[in-house]
């Protein structure tokens, strides 16, 4: 199986990792890639937003199966050309990605699904958003303003804070931009990320993962597209995620295929696990980065094999999932400045661990890796349980130059010592 893998971070490393161990993977390319994947992969430049483009690519390279890896050309609609050409694609069409592409949409699948999820109100307009944050702000139990970009926003269009003036500017600002604007009630509870390989209405859960949005220590902040995360986790009942599977996932599947938007690929749902049980937080089209990292470490199961039999429609046939035994946990060394504009060009050094995967890098003429956007790279230590895999990352990560980097020190650690309750 020759396999075309499109994107540039982290998670397509992980992908490309986790694929050369399937035995019927043949080859491996990937555009438009970074200076890690160069080194597992054939890598060519193209214009990842371009159907034809990618399309054009994906004959020359006599690929099998194209995996797409970014929202963006899902959004956009590139999985619908690559399967007009009649190559076997994963990911979702055009329509069935809307479930990341517009909030908006995606709450109204939930409500037709009677999925548990926040109470939200779209604001189009200046004019109707002050009454429209006093009444989030003035609802019974409420402790914060969640505001959040309508569109994509790369992990970086929400913010949740109970100062209303923060909340404010940040949706007068959206709004100023032409964006709509999402008000949410507030979800209480720890968050987890579910990915589900998903064909239609069959669904097969990984393991769940937790992320780490927020930039500091301790949670503290502006969001960033993810700092870090850890798989399993193991706070999180099994009742409670066959509940999350059979309750949440599989109805929002269910109900994309009752309006024509067939789901073929990974969806992805962030929870809240409330008082209440879980609910959803949001929905992604694809496999989230950094939790890519920790759950494919642990994969077991021939991925390669997964993905394609999903392409094809085969995905009930595909049996269980394996897993590896432990944990894995996954540290991103961010660029100074970020999730502002970050510092680039500056040499990393101890970037070819085999733990590490790239995302913000790139190759200079005289050999040297040097960063080359705000996440840089991710390290993934695996271990017998949470402790042993943060040792590991740790220990990888402490060996890693960049100047004015920075990463948290505090990934997996409640979790680890049973800090984390229902």
């Amino acid at each position: 199986m020759r396999v075309l893998v499109i994107g540039s971070g982290a998670r397509e490393h992980a992908l490309l990792v986790a694929l050369r161990k399937d035995p019927q993977v043949e080859s491996l390319a990937i555009a438009p890639g970074n200076a890690g994947t160069a080194l597992v992969a054939d890598q060519y430049q193209v214009d990842i937003t371009s159907g034809d483009d990618v399309v054009a690519l994906a004959r020359h390279v006599r690929a099998d199966l194209v995996v797409i890896g970014p929202e963006v050309p899902l959004v956009l609609g590139v999985a619908d050309v690559v399967r007009d050409a009649g190559i076997a694609c994963f990911g979702p069409s055009k329509g069935a990605a809307r479930i990341e592409g517009s909030k908006a949409f995606a709450k109204d699948v939930m409500v037709a699904a009677g999925v548990p999820t926040a109470a939200s109100e779209i604001v189009d307009s200046p004019a109707r958003l002050d009454a429209a944050l006093d009444r989030f702000g003035s609802a019974a139990g409420e402790l914060a303003w969640v505001v959040k970009d309508d569109r994509l926003a790369a992990g970086k269009g929400v913010v949740v804070t109970p100062n209303r003036g923060f909340a404010r500017a940040h949706a007068a600002g959206l709004l100023e931009a032409g964006h709509p604007v999402l008000l949410e009630s507030y979800l209480d509870g720890p968050e987890v990320s579910l990915f589900c390989v998903v064909d239609g209405q069959t669904v097969v859960p990984l393991l769940a993962a937790q992320d780490f949005k927020r930039v500091g220590d301790g949670d503290t902040g502006p969001n960033t597209g993810g700092m870090g995360a850890y798989a399993p986790v193991p706070w999180l009942p099994d009742d409670v995620r066959r509940l999350m599977v059979e309750q949440i996932v599989k109805p929002v599947a269910a109900e994309l295929v009752r309006r024509d938007s067939w789901f073929s690929g990974l969806l992805y749902a962030g929870l809240a696990i409330t008082a209440k049980g879980p609910a959803v937080i949001e929905f992604n089209c694809r496999f989230g980065d950094p939790e890519t990292q920790s759950v494919l470490a642990l994969l077991d199961s021939p991925l390669g094999q997964l993905l394609y039999a999903t392409a094809n429609g085969e995905l009930a046939d595909f049996g269980d999932l394996r897993w590896h035994d432990g944990a894995a946990v996954t540290v991103v060394l961010a660029a100074e400045n970020y999730p502002g504009r970050p510092r680039v060009g500056d040499v990393v050094v101890g970037s070819e661990a085999r733990e590490v995967l790239h995302a913000g890098t790139a190759r200079r003429d005289d050999g040297a890796i040097v960063s080359s956007g705000g996440r840089v790279l991710s390290v993934v230590g695996t271990g017998a349980d949470l402790a042993a895999a943060r040792a590991a990352a740790y220990d990888v990560m402490g060996s890693i130059r960049l100047p004015g980097s920075h990463f948290r020190t505090d990934i997996g650690l409640a979790a680890a010592g049973g800090e984390i309750r229902i």
